[in-house]
């Protein structure tokens, strides 16, 4: 192999590895987003199943 194919190989190998590295370090640092409470949608219905319940 001559030195110009090594060459493009090693630098073709440092770009791969530069980019996977910067998405996963991207990945391990995003903040994840905050989740919708799903009881919190449901508390109307809980209270008239309990107001139904007691007559």
């Amino acid at each position: 192999m001559n030195s110009s194919a090594i060459i493009i190989m090693v630098v073709t190998q440092a770009i791969v590895i530069a980019f996977t590295a910067f998405f996963f370090y991207k990945v391990l640092k995003t903040p994840p987003k905050p989740e919708p409470d799903s009881y919190s949608e449901n508390d109307d219905v809980l209270i008239r199943k309990k107001d139904t319940s007691d007559e």
